[in-house]
């Protein structure tokens, strides 16, 4: 019988010159071993020793995503546009990159997570995809919406939340993200600066928000001098309740009560 290693390393050269040959960026386990002439076995072990060698990536179980030429001296390390892009034809899913990962592409935060935070409809968890962390966080196929895409210089396509949608998940999703009160104040500064926004946050606030969501974001715009008329959208949405909400949750519920949007301002 041969040795293992030198076997491997053969159908490593192998299977760089079928998958350039060919220009394929994704390889799939059972895939190979038929053209390289190996056992399911040998397919395996190949596919997990390039992996853990870093010379191709893995995108999931049992698909792998393969560089144009092998790295020369180094790792493959594609970057979170290529993979979010591959995984996703591959799950045939949607996404958008959220929570601090856009509160810091805004420039809302200074802060530069080391995990991408996404909005998707296929995956959950968090999970390490060759040097990148990501947290995929799912959400039904209706809470995905209000997106800016961005062209990056390899000519792919990153979706983030819109701005809008950004400042409104700040308020939604605060208890994920660790976002309140900072997200209060980030809404001031941007609606200061951009007007136009208050429309755009009423809008994405009554599709995508809930009913605490609607309430802390009518009462910030009507205590931000908005006009009335503008918040009825929200008011209207409303359900009929007497219970209150906290202001800032987490914090004591002490402190006055607005009865318009049901919030005891305890901060």
């Amino acid at each position: 019988m041969k040795p293992k290693g030198p076997e491997l390393g053969s159908f490593s050269s192998r299977f760089f010159s079928y998958v350039q040959l060919r220009k394929l960026d994704i390889v799939r386990t059972g895939e190979m071993g038929p053209i390289l002439g190996i056992s399911e076995s040998q397919e395996r072990d190949l596919f997990r020793r390039l992996s853990d060698s870093g010379w191709i990536l893995r995108l999931k179980r049992g698909v792998y995503l393969v560089p144009p030429r092998i790295p020369a001296g180094g790792k493959y390390s594609p970057g979170v546009a290529l993979i979010l892009q591959k995984l996703m034809e591959e799950v045939q899913g949607r996404y958008q990159i959220c929570g601090p990962s856009a509160f810091n592409f805004y420039g809302l935060d200074d802060q530069i997570p080391s995990v991408t935070y996404l909005y998707n409809n296929r995956i959950s968890g968090r999970r390490s995809i060759g040097s990148l962390a990501f947290s995929f966080i799912k959400v039904a196929d209706e809470r995905l919406g209000a997106i800016h895409v961005v062209s990056t210089r390899d000519n792919l396509e990153m979706v983030y939340s819109s701005k809008a949608r950004t400042l409104m998940d700040a308020v939604y999703d605060w208890s994920r993200f660790n976002s309140l009160p900072r997200g209060y104040e980030w809404i001031k500064a941007e609606i200061k600066t951009e007007p136009k926004l208050t429309s755009e946050l009423i809008e994405v606030t009554a599709k995508f928000g809930n009913m605490a969501t609607i309430r802390r974001i009518g009462y910030l715009l009507d205590t931000f001098g908005r006009k009335p008329k503008m918040t009825n959208r929200l008011l209207h949405q409303l359900s009929a309740s007497g219970s209150l909400i906290p202001w800032i949750p987490g914090r004591s519920s002490k402190g006055s009560i607005n009865r318009k949007w049901g919030i005891i301002v305890n901060g």
